[in-house]
């Protein structure tokens, strides 16, 4: 994880500032009375002057010490305090999407593999086209306009109404949850489909093994030879691909995030780089590199506890 991450820090870095413009642009380029020298007083001020190597360097030096420094917004506030205000909700969103992605993948894709080509394998087909097929910012509006706007029902905009510190306790986290129904939502419908996908793929495959064939002869029910024989080891793969699509979901969250108007790393990152940001920028990418690393961790772990060859070997 370490040279990973290290590796992660030096193509981001490299990538930031490969893009045109620069911080003390906007700063600078809309007032008619900041001078060529007052402005190369502020890219000094930034240690924009100094070679590319040279940033790299000093912000590694800080970042050893989790030191992400201030950012460039007018504020100027240390970028890790600015990040660990939005984290929470970035983090709910993403566990939440992984919880329905988990516990309804399952079932849909196991269920389709015990009985293909049925009406209801046919439909998760279908769904899973669907859900491949389907932008998710062209479906997001689309759903704004129908349950925000015509119906009414969800609101299509931050996690809380105006009113929401006069509700009660359980008034709050059902304004909150109405808040977040959409983007969470949304979020998981793509490896959702995927996922159950790959769940049935998997229990096919598992189910013509021949320990299975051994079970039915055995007298074993087929529950007892779908959901404690072949499921177990047909989650591998599942595992695999669970962590992977961590990122996916982290990268979604900029895109949910700015749509639904959402307070976290995700509209943090997108304003980051629409300004320039370059310490809020790359303290984002790290922290989100460190989640997705932590994720995969996990995922390896979870190996063991679903395939006991693995924890013998």
């Amino acid at each position: 994880m370490v040279p990973t991450m290290f590796g992660i820090t030096i193509i981001s870095f490299l990538i930031i500032h490969l893009a045109p413009g620069e911080p003390t642009d906007k700063m600078t380029d809309m007032n008619p009375k900041i001078s060529a020298a007052a402005k190369e007083k502020m890219r000094a001020m930034y240690n924009l002057d100094k070679p590319l190597h040279i940033q790299y360097g000093l912000w590694l030096k800080r970042f050893a010490v989790l030191d992400f420094g201030r950012s460039f917004s007018p504020d100027a506030r240390p970028v890790l305090d600015k990040i660990l205000e939005r984290m929470p909700v970035t983090i709910f969103i993403n566990v939440a999407s992984l919880a329905i992605i988990l516990f309804l993948s399952l079932p849909i894709g196991v269920l389709s593999a015990i009985k293909p080509n049925s009406w209801f394998d046919r439909g998760s087909t279908l769904f899973v086209f669907l859900g491949f097929s389907t932008p998710g910012f062209w479906l997001a509006l689309l759903l704004m306009i129908l349950f925000g706007v015509h119906l009414g029902w969800l609101p299509v905009s931050g996690i809380r109404s105006i009113n929401h510190d006069d509700f009660t306790a359980f008034g709050k986290i059902i304004d909150i949850t109405r808040h977040l129904l959409m983007p969470i939502l949304l979020s998981s419908l793509t490896s959702l489909a995927f996922m159950s996908r790959l769940t049935r793929q998997s229990m096919l495959e598992v189910t013509k093994q021949d320990y299975i064939t051994t079970a039915r002869s055995k007298g074993c029910s087929e529950n007892s030879v779908y959901y404690h024989h072949a499921l177990r080891n047909a989650l591998l793969p599942l595992v695999t691909v669970l962590g992977l699509s961590i990122p996916g979901l982290i990268g979604g969250s900029v895109i949910f995030e700015t749509i639904f108007s959402i307070p976290g790393m995700g509209q943090l990152f997108f304003e980051s780089v629409m300004s320039r940001d370059y310490p809020m920028v790359m303290g984002v990418l790290v922290i989100g590199s460190g989640l997705t690393l932590i994720g995969n961790l996990t995922a390896d772990v979870c190996y063991g506890l679903v395939d006991p060859r693995i924890r013998y070997e």
